[in-house]
């Protein structure tokens, strides 16, 4: 990267210090100022020619530089020969005006290191475009190097050179006397201009008489810069030192060999023995070959042989030349029109402009862009051309690239977008809106092209209003969101409401329709769908348009109408507009259909909302009901340290209660089905344990039957035999339901009685209110009906543990099953 910045800092060095040591001190830099190397010319290529600028106005020009230094090697007595003929050139260019010549913008000035002079704008000359590189900076100029010259531009170049040798011999009655590439300049437009008058011949006779011209004799020892170009001279020039005007003409015919053959003159000349050279040169062309013209285009090559003739009066003069058929080439006769519009009234451009359109298309790129186009922005400054030239431009628009058309297009239309007469200029601006919004920057949008857009919205032109209307939907998508928002929406909308012209109202509702997808949603909810309501009129047309607007928000997928707002805003307004008088069926149909289609939406919506709440609800009760269960759980599993000696005891003695009740319902269970005899050994033995345990207390956990092993075994039996035929007069009594589902029977003592889902006592078929009140114990069950065993308690059924008595129950407590 570094050796970079130093070969560049290098180059612009040195291209510096060229123009510093060529032109340092020359008077010319008081009032230019110079630039860049960008081509040469003149005899010999002798000129460097720079870009440069007027300082006072900014004026492109270019700037020609003779560097002195370039003539060192000769004696005195041939610099002062060569600076002379120099001088002589440029003056007489500096006299001369004719849009085929070179203008000087600044005569030739001298300092003791240099000649300059300032003319319009060049690109390069003649010799440089066909290869000839000499005096040239290096690296030749890519734009030199790459250029070649379209048929157009050839036949065009050629038929203004011919204009121009037509003025000097007509006109001025001059010979120039040194016709050649190198004195053929193409301007920056590509125009191609005729310099270098170091050896032009002016008549000595009288302006009326026929014109008579002294030619001097070649003097071969004068240094070449002093001398014309000898291959371009004419044959007559050398061996019989005579010319008039077919002399130049001879010229003109080897230029128009040299365009056609890469710059190759056609012949090469011996300098030092010139007069041999044009003895031979003379020989062939009296015997031209025909393959010396076979690159030359056919329609022209007849013209440039007779050109090329030996006898001067063969030749055609230049006035002929611009009559040939050659020239008659459609681009060719267009860009000739356009260098004499100044001689034409408004009525013959405009008919001109008209037909310009269909040519455009058939000429290259670099001929429209820099050789029409400022010929027609120049026609800006007339209004009453404009909106003939303004199609024209747009048109060389749409094919330039967008960095073309800022720096050669957009300064010159950025006047025109404020214009407001004639009225047709906003029309035509309208109609090539996308391009203006696509090629122009931002900062120009806003200051410049949409202002224009907002005018024709608020014209007072009903067409206008209505093409604007028309036109906007678009390019709507190239207008950024903030212009958008907060001008062009509240402008349609304006227009809407105060126009009286059904026409506007109506495309402005399909304007906005059109526009709705590159607006927000809630623009739309806020601003658009409001305003629906603030129309007046009800005709059918804007009773349709403000549907068609309720439409595609309903349905659009980026958009659409909350249901909240469809249900309170839109469906009112529509179904009081459906009722409309002034619709007929097919528009009432219309309507009904984007209403059934909203309270379908609106249903919809709602219903899978209440849906999902109800579910949520749901949900949030379950998880409340289980936190609850999961609290109590977690309190009574989880004792706080103070506490814990007291719950281990009170769990034992859960145990033992538990384990009494369960014995307490095998008893009872016993009583239903064991025999008389049964019965009254077993109250024998109940009678020894309670008197055993009135003379010695024991815990009910250490306490044993008062019986024998095998009294213990005999029981044991007994009990399970008791239980098998309980079991068994269950299962035959039919009678009885089965026991419901999900009931439980808790183990531990309840403190209160149980209470139903709906809050009354629960009613287990022996108390009334359901529990145990011997010895403190209760039964906590959780029915599913009425009452706890949905109707299955009867009297018949189920023993009366309420019919115990405390002493039984006391008893009972001490049988406990061994372990």
């Amino acid at each position: 990267m570094e050796s970079m910045l130093n070969k560049l800092k290098s180059t612009v060095t040195k291209v510096t210090a060229d123009v510093t040591s060529a032109v340092m001190g020359n008077p010319v830099t008081r009032e230019f100022e110079v630039g860049r190397h960008i081509a040469s010319g003149g005899p010999g290529m002798c000129w460097r020619i720079y870009n440069g600028t007027k300082k006072s106005t900014k004026q492109e020009v270019a700037v020609f530089v003779f560097d002195k230094k370039v003539i060192d090697k000769y004696q005195k007595f041939d610099k002062d020969q060569i600076i002379d003929s120099l001088k002589r050139g440029v003056q007489q260019l500096t006299r001369l005006r004719h849009p085929r010549l070179l203008t000087v913008q600044h005569p030739l000035e001298e300092s003791r290191d240099s000649l300059a002079f300032c003319t319009e704008p060049v690109f390069a000359s003649l010799s440089n475009v066909l290869g000839q590189w000499d005096n040239l900076p290096s690296p030749v100029p890519t734009d030199i190097k790459d250029y070649k010259l379209y048929d157009v531009e050839t036949k065009y170049g050629l038929l203004q050179m011919s204009e121009g040798l037509s003025f000097l011999h007509s006109g001025v009655k001059m010979v120039h006397g040194n016709l050649c590439p190198e004195n053929i300049i193409l301007n920056k437009s590509g125009a191609w201009k005729i310099m270098g008058f170091d050896f032009s011949i002016s008549s000595i006779n009288p302006s009326d008489a026929e014109p008579k011209y002294t030619c001097k004799e070649w003097e071969p020892n004068l240094p070449p810069l002093c001398l014309p170009n000898p291959e371009y001279l004419a044959p007559e020039y050398i061996l019989s030192v005579s010319c008039d005007s077919a002399s130049d003409m001879y010229s003109l015919g080897v230029v128009m060999h040299a365009v056609f053959n890469e710059g190759k003159p056609v012949f090469q000349v011996n300098k030092h023995d010139i007069f041999k050279s044009f003895s031979r040169q003379l020989d062939q062309l009296s015997s031209m070959s025909p393959a010396l013209l076979n690159k030359i285009p056919e329609e022209v090559r007849e013209h440039v042989k007779m050109l090329l003739s030996v006898t001067p009066t063969v030749r055609p003069d230049a006035d002929q030349m611009t009559k040939i058929p050659f020239f008659d080439d459609v681009g060719a006769v267009t860009l000739q029109y356009f260098d004499s519009l100044f001689q034409r009234d408004n009525l013959q451009k405009s008919q001109f402009y008209k037909g310009l359109p269909k040519v455009l298309p058939k000429l290259p790129k670099r001929v429209v862009v820099y050789r029409i186009l400022p010929a027609l922005t120049s026609e800006f400054v007339n209004p009453d051309m404009v909106p003939f030239v303004l199609p024209n431009v747009l048109l060389i628009a749409e094919e330039c690239t967008k960095e073309e058309y800022i720096r050669l297009i957009l300064p010159d239309l950025t006047p025109v977008f404020k214009q407001q007469e004639p009225v047709q200029i906003l029309l035509i601006f309208l109609q090539k809106m996308d391009l203006l919004l696509t090629k122009t920057p931002a900062e120009d949008i806003k200051n410049s092209v949409l202002p224009m857009v907002y005018r024709a919205l608020e014209a007072p032109s009903v067409q206008i209003q209505e093409l604007c209307l028309n036109i906007i939907p678009t390019f709507a998508n190239l207008v950024d969101y903030p212009s958008m928002k907060n001008s062009l929406i509240p402008r349609i909308k304006s227009a809407c409401l105060q126009t009286s012209s059904l026409a506007v109202r109506v495309n402005s509702l399909v304007c906005l329709g059109k526009i709705l997808e590159y607006l927000d949603k809630w623009l739309v909810i806020d601003e658009i769908l409001p305003f629906l309501q603030q129309i007046p009129s009800r005709e059918p047309a804007v009773l349709m348009g403000i549907l068609g607007i309720y439409k595609c928000t309903f349905s659009h997928k980026k958009l659409g109408i909350p249901k909240e707002n469809l249900a309170t805003k839109s469906l009112p307004h529509l179904v009081s507009l459906s009722i409309d008088n002034n619709l007929n069926l097919n528009q009432f149909n219309s309507f009904m259909v984007v209403i059934r289609d909203m309270l379908s939406r609106m249903e919809a919506e709602h219903k899978t909302k209440l849906e999902q709440l109800h579910v949520m609800q749901e949900q949030q009760r379950s998880m409340n009901i289980s936190n609850q269960g999961n609290q109590s759980e977690e309190t009574k599993s989880t004792p706080s340290p103070g506490n814990q000696v007291r719950g281990q005891e009170r769990d034992q003695r859960r145990l033992v209660k538990s384990q009494d009740f369960t014995w307490i319902l095998f008893e009872e269970s016993l009583r239903m089905s064991l025999t008389l005899e049964e019965k009254q050994r077993l109250a024998k033995e109940q009678e020894q344990a309670a008197k055993l345990r009135n003379q010695q207390p024991l815990a009910p956990q250490t306490v044993k039957p008062a019986t024998s092993t095998t009294q213990a075994k005999d029981l044991t039996s007994s009990l399970l035999n008791s239980m098998t035929s309980l079991n068994n007069l269950s299962l035959a009594n039919t009678a009885r339901p089965a026991a419901v589902q999900g009931t439980t029977i808790s183990a531990f003592p309840s403190s209160s009685p149980m209470v139903g889902s709906m809050g009354a006592p629960v009613s287990n078929g022996f108390n009334p209110v359901m529990g145990f009140q011997a010895g403190g114990m209760g039964m906590s069950m959780r029915p599913t009906g009425p009452g706890l065993y949905g109707g299955m308690a009867t009297t018949t059924s189920t023993p009366n543990f309420g019919a115990l008595t405390q002493n039984q129950w006391t008893e009972s407590k001490l049988f406990s099953f061994p372990e």
